[in-house]
């Protein structure tokens, strides 16, 4: 009830000005009582994926909490799990401001942040510090210095310390912020990281006595052709799971607004459709051996059904979160 007046207030300062002041705010009053304001009971809608018992199906998308200091506030907000990262091994500044845009008409947003974020030792530290205890996945990626070619091992860095304290891990090489990372997308590169993350995952599984879920998320600008690839090398290497789609460079959805021309990734309203067909083509080529997490434009209820109707299982929110707030989450578990 209070977010519109909160919405107000913040969409009259530069969005990654609003996004670190409301950030700020919820990490100082996520254990505190002042958490009454956010705080929402979501009616219990339990699923079983991956091994995994998820409360309810709606889910916090990375990127909007990438150091996890805030879990606390958003799990009071009554989501069935959260993912936090993108983390890389070293701390990073990201691109140069200004670098996200609000595209207030098509309830879109641009970013090009090219993974800002504090480290993954920095990112464990909080996780160790929150009270959390729910479903929690750590989204893992590459330093914008490291080359592609050696991509792979900050990917392996990353997964060994995020393991013992994620119920899964999401490997991003989807992002079109970070130069050259989509590339590991395809062919032999996408082989080879797989091939090193499964191994290791099961090295680590032996250590610790748990097989923890891997999960790859794909970019919504993909062929056919590439989408079939993907879901060939995601079957072959034991991947555990899917998350589509990442943000867009496609800009046919707002060409002609103010902002639509910036690089970046596209979110919200506009990916809607997109990342849907995504999810329907993806769902057909994996035949349902391994679960698709659907993200994308979700801003209702409806939204989120033609995600599941399309193939997904479980939803994120992200652009929707920010346009409708808490109040959605409730809305798409009530749907759905």
């Amino acid at each position: 009830m209070y977010y519109p007046l909160a919405k107000s207030l913040l969409f009259q300062l530069n969005p990654e000005r609003a996004h670190d002041v409301i950030l700020a705010a919820f990490k100082a009053t996520g254990r505190t009582p002042v958490s009454y304001l956010y705080r929402q009971v979501i009616e219990h809608a339990p699923i079983h994926l991956m091994g995994i018992d998820f409360p309810n199906p709606v889910g916090l998308a990375a990127g909007l909490d990438k150091n996890g200091e805030c879990l606390d506030a958003f799990a009071a907000m009554g989501f069935g799990y959260l993912e936090v990262g993108t983390v890389t091994p070293k701390p990073q500044d990201g691109n140069d401001k200004p670098r996200i845009f609000r595209l207030v008409d098509a309830e879109g947003i641009i970013n090009r942040m090219g993974f800002n974020n504090k480290g993954i030792d920095h990112l464990i530290e909080q996780i160790k510090r929150s009270n959390y205890k729910g479903v929690l996945g750590i989204n893992i990626g590459k330093n914008f210095t490291t080359p592609v070619e050696k991509g792979k091992d900050d990917y392996l860095i990353c997964l060994e310390k995020a393991y013992p304290y994620a119920s899964y891990i999401a490997i991003n090489i989807s992002s079109p912020n970070t130069p050259g990372l989509r590339t590991l997308q395809y062919g032999e590169a996408l082989d080879d990281l797989l091939s090193s993350l499964d191994n290791k995952r099961e090295e680590l599984a032996k250590q610790l006595g748990v097989r923890k879920p891997l999960v790859v998320k794909i970019a919504p600008d993909l062929t056919d052709q590439e989408l079939e690839q993907i879901a060939d090398s995601l079957l072959t290497h034991h991947i555990d799971g899917v998350i589509a789609t990442n943000t867009t460079i496609d800009r046919s959805m707002v060409e002609g607004m103010r902002y639509s021309n910036e690089q970046g990734g596209l979110s919200g309203r506009p990916l809607q459709m997109p990342s849907t067909i995504i999810i329907k083509k993806l769902h057909h080529y994996l035949n349902n051996q391994i679960p698709i997490i659907g993200v994308g434009g979700i801003d209702s209820a409806m939204a989120a059904k033609e995600k599941i109707n399309a193939g997904a299982q479980l939803v994120q929110i992200y652009s929707g979160f920010i346009y409708r707030g808490p109040e959605l989450i409730h809305q798409i578990c009530q749907a759905i």
